[in-house]
């Protein structure tokens, strides 16, 4: 399955480089964190899915990353960057082994169904 996006064709020349490095900082910070760990939660302050998400691994004893972004009112921006990247418009993004596995509920389902173990 391929998400559409805009062909690089279809971007003007003149734009290409900003949308290719929009906010770029924080895509190549949260793919560092993938390499180098088994389980990375990105998420923001205040919002309860991103809380139940990190419930869910601390009941597990499982050894994670989380990174956190802002709040609802802060660094919308640079969470909307992330968002473009993976495809996936909200948070928790959960990666296992380096593939995004979804929110706190597919997490849940996914742990309760045994299809990946932490």
């Amino acid at each position: 399955m391929q998400r559409a996006t805009l062909d690089s064709d279809r971007i003007h020349p003149g734009i290409q480089e900003r949308v290719a490095g929009y906010h770029r900082q924080i895509i190549d910070e949260v793919e560092a964190a993938i390499q180098e760990n088994d389980i990375v939660v990105v998420g923001m302050k205040g919002n309860p899915h991103c809380k139940k998400a990190r419930q869910l691994l601390d009941a597990k004893a499982a050894e994670f990353i989380y990174l956190e972004y802002g709040s609802y009112l802060g660094e919308w921006r640079r969470r909307s960057a992330l968002k473009m990247w993976t495809g996936w418009p909200t948070f928790p993004m959960i990666f296992h082994k380096g593939t995004l596995i979804g929110g706190a509920s597919d997490l849940q389902a996914l742990l309760e169904s045994g299809a990946i173990e932490v």
